[in-house]
C-alpha cells in the first residue's frame, strides 16, 4: 500500500458563466494536463434566485463529456436531438457531446430558493471525438449508498466500489465518481487505482488528508495559507485536494465530519485544442468545428 501524496490543495475561484450565473471554479482553461482525463470542475451553488437563474442557454459542444450531479434546486435542460429533461436534487446527468450538440441548462432553486450542484468535464480520446452523443440521466434513488458500520457514506455514481456499482456506464475514462461523507473525527482509507489520476474537491466540513511526505496530514478548516504540503489550515468548503500517485487516500474528518466528492480517472495523454466549450486534439480540428458552427452543419446526422 501507498498513500498518495498531497500535490497541491486550493481553494476554488469565483467566476461567473453562462448568462450571469455565479459559481466557483476548482480547475479549468488552464493546463490540460494536470487533472488529465478531466477538464474542469465547476461548484455552482446559490441562496438567491439572482445567482443562477439567467441559467446556460443554448450552447455548443463537442469532444467532451458533461457530468452534472444536483444537491438541492433543480435543473432543466433540453437539446438539439429533442431531449428534454429535469434534474432534481440528488439526480446525475452523464452527456456525451461526441461529435456535436446544442443544448442548454437552466437552474432552478428548492422551497427556499437554494440552488447547489457541481459540473465536471471530462476529455474524450481521438477515436471517440466524433461519436454520437448521448444522455444518461439518472436519479438519485437509484444510486448505490454504501454505509459503513462507523456511520460512513459513499454514494457511487460511477465505477466499482465497496461491492457495489455506480449506474452511469460506457465511459471513455472509465472513472470513479464519489460523494462521500465521514463522521466526525473518524479515520478512513479508500483505495483508487494506481494509474489513475485523483482528485477530492471538499464542501462540506474539514479534515485531514494524509500526505505521504507528511504522515501527520494536511488540515483543511479555515483559510488557505500557501501550497507547502505540511499541516496547514485552509478552508474545507470548495477545497480542492490534487493527489500525486499511489493506491490509498487517508483522510480523518474533523469535528463536524466531511462531505467530499473523490474522483478519478485513467488520463488520456493525448494532444489537446481547446476553446471554450469544444476540446479537439489539433487547432485544424478546432477551426473545422467553428466553422462547421458558423455554416450550420455541426450537428451530424443519427449515426
Amino acid at each position: 500500500m501507498s498513500i498518495r501524496p498531497v500535490l497541491e490543495t486550493r481553494r476554488a475561484k469565483p467566476t461567473m458563466e453562462g448568462a450571469g450565473v455565479r459559481l466557483h471554479r476548482a480547475f479549468g482553461f488552464t493546463d490540460p494536463s494536470e487533472q488529465d482525463p478531466f477538464l474542469m470542475f465547476d461548484d455552482f451553488r446559490g441562496d438567491h434566485p439572482s445567482d443562477y437563474m439567467a441559467g446556460f442557454p443554448w450552447h455548443p459542444h463537442r469532444g467532451i463529456e458533461t457530468i452534472t450531479y444536483v444537491l438541492a434546486g433543480s435543473v432543466e435542460h433540453g437539446d438539439s436531438l429533442g431531449n428534454a429533461g429535469s434534474l432534481g436534487a440528488g439526480d446525475v446527468q452523464w452527456m456525451t457531446a461526441g461529435s456535436g450538440i446544442l443544448h442548454q441548462e437552466m437552474p432552478s432553486g428548492d422551497t427556499q430558493g437554494r440552488m447547489h450542484g457541481f459540473q465536471l468535464w471530462a476529455n474524450l480520446p481521438s477515436n471517440l471525438k466524433m461519436t454520437a452523443p448521448r444522455y444518461q440521466d439518472i436519479k438519485g434513488t437509484d444510486i448505490p449508498e454504501v454505509i459503513d458500520d462507523d456511520g460512513t457514506r459513499v454514494k457511487v455514481i460511477t465505477g466499482a466500489f465497496w461491492g457495489q456499482r455506480g449506474p452511469v456506464d460506457g465511459i471513455a475514462a472509465d472513472p470513479q465518481y464519489l460523494d462521500i461523507f465521514v463522521p466526525a473525527g473518524l479515520k478512513k482509507v479508500f483505495r483508487i487505482d494506481t494509474y489513475r489520476r485523483a482528485f477530492a474537491y471538499v464542501f462540506d466540513g474539514s479534515a485531514f488528508f494524509t500526505d505521504a511526505s507528511a504522515p501527520t496530514g494536511v488540515l483543511l478548516e479555515k483559510e488557505v495559507m500557501g501550497h507547502e504540503v505540511n499541516i496547514r489550515d485552509m478552508s474545507g468548503n470548495r477545497t480542492l485536494v490534487r493527489f500525486g500517485s499511489g493506491d490509498e487516500v487517508t483522510v480523518k474528518a474533523g469535528e463536524k465530519g466531511v462531505r467530499f466528492l473523490l474522483i478519478s480517472g485513467a488520463p488520456i495523454q493525448e494532444p489537446v485544442a481547446w476553446h471554450g466549450p469544444i476540446v479537439m486534439n489539433t487547432q485544424e480540428e478546432l477551426m473545422q468545428a467553428f466553422r462547421e458552427l458558423r455554416n450550420g452543419t455541426f450537428i451530424k446526422a443519427a449515426h
